[in-house]
């Protein structure tokens, strides 16, 4: 019974990888422009617009990081082990490299081994701060076999200031559990060390050691960090890893364990940190405006979204072969050869309205009585006319209808398109051109005027399309005194978002619309 409950569990996991590893989606969507920073919004615009091939950059999230595990000391003298923590904060530069600032502190021990305690090693205590600011490319976030990452494979180097305060085990140590703090000496003090690797020393009194020079408790030093780790999503906002990093002293600094070599000599093997830890990372920022740290989101989504699915790219109409012209499309057609304009059904079969035999284009009498079967060639029937048809045909055959009043036609002709930059202001030369096209609608009292804006691929778009037809429809109304009944408020359509057309019309339309967004309306 266990083992099925074991293999259900299995079967689940397995069903939820899948589904996730089958994840697809960009990871937000390309039309929504409110991700966009605003420097960057030029370019999408573009893109939006099929006027550039590539999107902007969306703004991301920043990670906040906390980290606790395993730190060890490697020198001279064995080391037992110890424990670290660390706070950090990252953000991406793109979808491979993003950089990391973070606070670790480490306390790190050892004890000499047989042979260390036979050439003078003594237990040691050490207590580090670490400031450093690491770069990390992330292996595993392009992939053109699945979607979004559930993991984030990653390496990473970097800069870390170190400062180290160590103790030391002697028979009359100040310190808890009889330690004394480490001045820059060796253990015997027969040894003098100036500190060669380290920048200065910080924290406490100045004292003077047994080789003569003052000191203080903690050392700072320069670090070069190298090491990798791996995160496992858990949700949008949360991920769990695990972690390991090497801090090597640069240059080289041996006396992290309170021992020069080890043996009193002089000798030096450089000492170095190894810092294993589980990190727990939130992801921090307004999720309205920001997308997940870009690690987590795979660049290629959109392109292979765009080829499944195209939603963006500019395809031509589909156009299916009709060689008789009728409107049914040849594989459907079954009469494919009617002449041009002919009647047909839906299956492009010519109509017979009477079914008299004779199709309707070539009928001449389409309503022929049944009893007036058979008809000749013409759709004729064979029945004799009636004298009172005679009369009536030759009324009709007279008939002049009355002269139908002209129409009254629009001669204002082409008039200019304006030029905007960048918003919904008037330019000098826009004035001076609407000031052209006023003279000619006022001169046209028969014609109304389309105003045409364009920018339909977004909200921020429309909105200043919108504001672009308003200035110009004011500026005629207002200040060159057309009546505003006669300029058709148009916006929104398919077209260079940068421009406003104006065109002569019969057609009637409304000529105020309200703003479509005006919580984003632009600043002039």
């Amino acid at each position: 019974m266990a083992s099925k409950k074991y293999i259900l569990v299995l079967a689940l996991i397995v069903l939820i990888q899948s589904v996730g590893l089958a994840q697809t989606d960009w990871g937000w969507d390309w039309k929504d422009t409110s991700k966009i920073a605003v420097q960057n919004l030029p370019q999408h615009n573009e893109f939006l617009n099929n006027q550039y091939p590539y999107p902007a950059r969306p703004r991301d999230q920043w990670e906040l990081g906390f980290a606790v595990g395993y730190a060890q000391l490697t020198g001279d003298v064995k080391s037992k082990g110890g424990f670290g923590g660390m706070v950090s904060l990252r953000k991406a530069l793109n979808h491979t490299f993003s950089v990391r600032a973070g606070l670790t502190g480490m306390l790190t021990s050892g004890s000499p081994n047989a042979y260390g305690t036979a050439v003078g090693q003594v237990a040691y205590k050490n207590q580090t701060h670490q400031l450093s600011f690491d770069v990390i490319a992330s292996l595993n976030s392009k992939s053109y076999y699945r979607g979004n990452p559930k993991t984030n494979v990653y390496l990473l180097g970097g800069y870390s200031l170190n400062a180290a305060r160590v103790l030391f085990k002697t028979p009359n140590g100040a310190q808890p559990g009889g330690y004394s703090t480490f001045y820059g000496f060796n253990n015997t003090g027969t040894v003098p060390n100036n500190q060669a690797g380290t920048i200065t020393s910080i924290g406490g009194a100045a004292v003077t050691p047994p080789n003569g020079n003052p000191s203080h408790a903690y050392r700072l030093f320069h670090g070069l960090d190298l090491g990798g780790g791996i995160a496992f999503k858990v949700s949008n906002k949360v991920n769990v890893g695990l972690e390991h990093k090497f801090t090597f002293t640069v240059p080289g600094y041996d006396l992290l364990d309170a021992v020069a070599g080890g043996n009193g000599s002089g000798l030096t093997s450089d000492d170095y940190y190894g810092f294993t830890s589980f990190r727990v990372n939130v992801n921090i920022g307004n999720k309205a405006k920001r997308v997940e740290p870009l690690w987590w989101l795979n660049p290629n989504n959109y392109v292979y979204s765009e080829l499944n699915i195209p939603k963006h790219m500019k395809l031509p109409k589909v156009v299916l072969p009709d060689a008789d012209g009728d409107g049914v499309t040849d594989q459907f057609d079954l009469e494919p050869n009617t002449p041009k304009g002919a009647p047909v059904d839906s299956h492009g079969v010519a109509k017979d309205t009477d079914g008299d035999g004779v199709p309707d284009y070539r009928d001449k009498e389409v309503l022929t009585q049944k009893s007036c079967f058979p008809v000749n060639n013409d759709g004729v029937g064979s029945c004799p006319e009636p004298a009172c048809c005679k009369e009536v045909k030759d009324m009709i055959a007279n008939w002049k209808p009355a002269p139908e009043k002209a129409a009254p036609e629009c001669t204002i002709g082409t008039l200019p398109s304006i030029q905007f930059k960048g918003n919904a202001k008037l330019s000098k030369d826009a004035m001076t051109l609407l000031n052209g096209v006023a003279a000619r609608v006022n001169a046209n009292p028969t014609c109304k005027v389309k105003v045409i804006g364009y920018g339909a691929a977004s909200k921020a778009a429309q909105q200043l399309s919108w504001e672009r037809v308003n200035a110009v429809i004011k500026y005629l109304s207002e200040k060159q005194g057309v009546s505003e009944s006669r300029l058709l408020f148009v916006y929104a359509q398919d077209g260079d978002s940068n421009t406003v057309d104006l065109q002569g019309t019969l057609e009637g339309g409304p000529n105020t619309v309200p703003a479509p967004h005006p919580n984003l309306r632009s600043k002039n």
